[in-house]
């Protein structure tokens, strides 16, 4: 039976997407194992110092099959390598592995991906991108030398995207807007997103080095931006605005976290410094910091309400370019890139 390596790379790569951000400062990968042409699995890679995509898929394929196999219990990367090296009894010799990045070469928190595909001697394994990261990279060439075969640069662009944010946290610094909107575009008038869809936000803040908002937003929001429904540390804050520290209200939540520090400042790029930055908004920040941004992440609710914001044409007007779309329950998360 014929394999459509694209058909399964979309698989990954789409599973991918929806850890993009929450993988920092690793990058977010996708894969997926097929048995005698039968899909298995479909894992990412969810959080840095979890077990890497290529595991997580291995683990659920295996499990698949033995579904009461203490293998369900493990969770830590060198545990579920050690249970796989010694109880496979040949499972993974007619799998094929579909992965968005080349496996890893390298043991840190995590062992060597490439070693246990090795050990495990799969059949085929499918390559979107090489990897960039001169620590972690040569798993092709491993796994070509133990005499599995490899096939590289499936659906190559899409698992370039997808490394977007990765290669810019390698090259100094990612930053990203977010934005939550109605389908008409507006903004105002409270809450807009579900608690499904905070839930994802307050993950990603969990992982930033920095996030930025304006001064007018504190003032009139006077908001908390914490990492509260996920019970997580909340990142620190800079605050751009004309106005100096003094000038607001010490009563405004988001100045009582703790540990966490809170700067204003009126140098737009200060908000550029740290390797990993969240601005939240609206349009008037935006349109200010449009030219500096490196992704701008939409969050669509299915709502409407009449309201004077611009619409969502003026993101279509600056053409922008998506990356990527997908559903969290009933609203869109869209990752998007300005064309320059």
């Amino acid at each position: 039976m014929e394999i459509n390596d694209d058909f399964y790379m979309k698989l990954a790569i789409d599973e991918a997407w929806k850890f993009q951000l929450l993988t920092y400062p690793n990058p977010a990968v996708g894969a997926v194992v097929l048995k005698n042409g039968t899909l298995l699995s479909i894992e990412a890679h969810k959080e840095a110092g979890l077990p890497h995509a290529e595991v997580n898929a291995l683990k659920a394929a295996y499990l698949k099959v033995y579904p009461k196999s203490e293998l369900q219990y493990l969770n830590d990367s060198f545990e579920i390598h050690k249970f796989l090296k010694n109880n496979h009894n040949d499972f993974f010799e007619d799998c094929e592995i579909f992965v968005t990045l080349e496996p890893c070469n390298h043991t840190g928190k995590t062992p060597a991906c490439s070693e246990l595909m090795e050990f495990l001697n799969l059949k085929r394994v499918v390559v979107g991108s090489i990897d960039p990261n001169s620590n972690a990279t040569g798993g092709i060439e491993r796994l070509r030398k133990a005499g599995i075969e490899v096939n590289t640069g499936i659906c190559k662009q899409e698992c370039e995207d997808l490394l977007y944010p990765f290669m810019k946290w390698l090259n100094g610094g990612f930053s990203f807007f977010k934005l939550a909107t109605r389908l008409n575009g507006t903004i105002t008038g409270g809450y807009i997103s579900s608690k499904e869809t905070l839930e994802y936000v307050h993950n990603i803040r969990s992982k930033l080095e920095l996030l930025a908002i304006s001064g007018n937003t504190v003032r009139t929001d006077r908001p908390t931006l914490d990492c509260r429904y996920v019970n997580k540390q909340a990142p620190n804050v800079l605050i751009y605005s004309n106005s100096s520290k003094d000038e607001f209200d010490k009563e405004i939540p988001l100045f009582n976290i703790l540990n966490r520090s809170v700067i204003v400042s009126n140098d737009k790029n200060k908000i550029f410094n740290s390797k990993n930055v969240m601005i939240e908004g609206g349009y008037s920040l935006l349109e200010i910091l449009k030219d500096d941004i490196d992704m701008l992440l939409l969050l669509v609710s299915p709502t409407l309400k009449n309201s004077n914001d611009s619409t969502i044409e003026y993101l279509i007007d600056e053409k922008y370019r998506i990356l990527h779309q997908y559903y969290n329950g009933n609203e869109s998360v869209i990752f998007l890139t300005r064309n320059i």
